[in-house]
C-alpha cells in the first residue's frame, strides 16, 4: 500500500495559517508570498504600518489570503495581540515564521548598553515571546504545528567587525531553536533554522549599498561566495516553504544553510 502523498499536497497549505514576523518586506515578504501562494492565511506582523498595509495588500491581490496586523516583536503584549488576531481572522495558528531582526554595525568598543539591549530585545526576546504565544495557540488546538526561526550565517561563523551583538542574538537563536525543538516535539510541532547568507534586501540597500561603509562590507563579502551572487529573498522563501510544508515531515531542531557557498570559503 502506497502511502506517499501526491507533490501538490505536499506542498499544499491551504487551511493553515502563518503568522510572518518582519513580513513588510525583504526576506519576510519573500517568505510571505510563498506560503500565501501555497494557500496558507498569511498575517503579516511588522512595526511598518504602510509597507505591511501595502504587502498584505499585494497578495490579496494576487488572490491569496492575508491580513497585516501591526506588531513590535518585542513588545508582549503586542505578540499576544498578533497571535489572538490570527485566531480570530483565522480560526487559529499553524505555522510561525520568526524572521524579523536589526542588525545595527557597531564594534563592542563604541556599543552602549542600551544599543545592545535593542538588539537582543528584537532579535532573541521576541523569538522567546512568539515561540511561547503561538507555541500554546498550537498546543491548544492539537494539530502539531511548525515554526521557523531565521537565523544567520553568523550563527555559525563571523563575517564583519561591529556584529558581535548580532552573531551573540543569533547564536542563541540556534540555541533556542535546538532546545525548543526538543521541548514542542512531543505536541508534534516542528521547530526548524534557516541561516541566510547575503540576500539583497532593503535592509543592505537592494544591492546598492546606502553608505562607504556598507559599499565595503558588502564587496568583501561578494568576493568570498562561491555562486558569485547575493541572494534574493525568494531563494529564503522557497525553504521556508519546504520547512512549512510537509515536505520536510521528518524534521525538527535543524539549520538550513542558505548562502551561495560562502561558509565554504
Amino acid at each position: 500500500m502506497n502511502s506517499q502523498l501526491p507533490l501538490q499536497q505536499l506542498i499544499d497549505l491551504k487551511s493553515k495559517t502563518a503568522i510572518v514576523t518582519g513580513g513588510a518586506m525583504g526576506i519576510g515578504f519573500g517568505i510571505a508570498y510563498r506560503l500565501a501562494e501555497a494557500g496558507a492565511n498569511v498575517v503579516v506582523a511588522d512595526l511598518n504600518e504602510e509597507v505591511g498595509t501595502a504587502s498584505a495588500k499585494q497578495l490579496r491581490d494576487s488572490g491569496w489570503q492575508a491580513e497585516f496586523v501591526k506588531t513590535d516583536v518585542a513588545d508582549e503584549k503586542q505578540v499576544t495581540d498578533a497571535v489572538s488576531f490570527a485566531e480570530k481572522t483565522y480560526g487559529g495558528v499553524d505555522i510561525l515564521v520568526n524572521n524579523a531582526g536589526i542588525y545595527p554595525i557597531i564594534p563592542v568598543m563604541q556599543m552602549a548598553p542600551a544599543d545592545f539591549e535593542k538588539i537582543l530585545a528584537v532579535n532573541l526576546k521576541s523569538v522567546f515571546l512568539l515561540t511561547k504565544a503561538a507555541g500554546e495557540a498550537m498546543i491548544k488546538q492539537g494539530k502539531g504545528g511548525k515554526i521557523i526561526n531565521i537565523t544567520s550565517i553568523d550563527a555559525l561563523h563571523p563575517s564583519s567587525v561591529g556584529l558581535a551583538v548580532y552573531d551573540a542574538s543569533k547564536h542563541g537563536l540556534w540555541g533556542f531553536t535546538k532546545n525548543t525543538a526538543l521541548e514542542l516535539a512531543p505536541h508534534n510541532i516542528q521547530v526548524n533554522a534557516i541561516a541566510p547568507g547575503g540576500i539583497t534586501t532593503p535592509g543592505t540597500g537592494s544591492g546598492k549599498p546606502t553608505t562607504p561603509q556598507m559599499e565595503a562590507i558588502l564587496k568583501k563579502f561578494l568576493e568570498k561566495i562561491p555562486m558569485k551572487r547575493m541572494g534574493n529573498p525568494d531563494d529564503i522563501g522557497k525553504v521556508a516553504l519546504f520547512l512549512a510544508s510537509d515536505l520536510a515531515s521528518y524534521m525538527t531542531g535543524s539549520q538550513i544553510v542558505v548562502d551561495g557557498g560562502v561558509l565554504l570559503s
